[in-house]
């Protein structure tokens, strides 16, 4: 007996919420199995789901059920309208992330009056490469530097480089320990760092804490262990005018501001809220 696409998503939709996932996950997977578009899918919504799409679009949605993201199954996450590959080697792309390149872009020519050719910006800790390889294609004329301390993270971010052709540069290191011993200036650090406290990995979802690395999840009890590392290695590699865009945890923005005020006192330091109204980014710029 056929079953039809609508009767497809009803069944994943209903399974789905009884387990505790998103119910929507189960769209997400079947125009993966099908190849086909969301508009594409509703347009045809009451056609027959070949036999051997519907095995493995079931076998998707036990999956996910049991725990493994939805973006591993499917191999990619969209990011800033582009899609990158991830897998268990790098944290999957966030929509909070995409709110830390958005205010990034708005900042840079404010800060630096139109001289973006002249401009090295390091994305640390990149992990799928969607910060740094989002900026330098929405702003090409920036030289990009990629760096993270796992080699498995680095080469998906070079796949990812690759398939969306941005022309950026790797570095395989540990924060910004890698540009200090170089003696190498940066006018423009970006990055998405652990900072999530380790005693809050009992309450978190396994579909996180059992499919993503937890080197860049979690960091010490307070989840700001990164941020004092990071925060003091700036002052060694920052040039004048230099901008320093931050993703914190909710609730984290004023300790790292503070940070990064003891730390950069020219700097002007501000807390930007995401679209939910959280603090989730916390921005440095400091005038030439």
């Amino acid at each position: 007996m056929s079953v039809h696409r609508y009767e497809a998503l009803n069944w994943a939709s209903s399974f789905l919420k009884e387990n505790g996932r998103d119910e929507n996950a189960g769209e997400l997977l079947l125009r993966h199995y099908l190849q086909c578009s969301r508009s594409q899918l509703l347009a045809d919504i009451r056609e027959a789901v070949p036999e051997e799409v519907l095995q493995k679009f079931r076998e998707g949605v036990y999956q996910h059920a049991e725990g493994v993201p939805v973006q591993h199954l499917i191999g990619h996450e969209e990011f800033y309208g582009r899609e990158f590959t991830v897998n268990g080697d790098v944290l999957i792309p966030r929509p909070e992330t995409e709110e830390l390149v958005y205010h990034a872009l708005k900042k840079i020519p404010a800060l630096f009056k139109g001289n973006e050719g002249s401009l090295k910006l390091a994305d640390i800790g990149t992990g799928s490469g969607a910060i740094g390889i989002t900026m330098k294609c929405e702003m090409p004329a920036l030289e990009v530097i990629l760096s993270d301390l796992m080699p498995n993270a680095l080469e998906m971010a070079k796949r990812n480089a690759s398939a969306l052709n941005a022309d950026v540069s790797f570095v395989l290191g540990d924060g910004l320990q890698p540009f200090i011993q170089a003696q190498e200036r940066l006018d423009v650090v970006l990055s998405n760092p652990p900072y999530i406290p380790v005693g809050d990995a009992a309450s978190m979802s396994e579909v996180v804490t059992e499919h993503e690395p937890h080197t860049a999840l979690f960091a010490g009890e307070d989840g700001l262990d990164l941020y004092r590392r990071l925060v003091q290695e700036l002052t060694a590699v920052l040039n004048k005018p230099s901008l320093v865009g931050f993703e914190v945890g909710a609730g984290q923005g004023e300790q790292v501001a503070s940070l990064l005020r003891a730390a950069l006192p020219a700097a002007q330091v501000t807390i930007e809220y995401d679209i939910n109204g959280k603090d989730r980014m916390v921005f440095a710029e400091t005038p030439a």
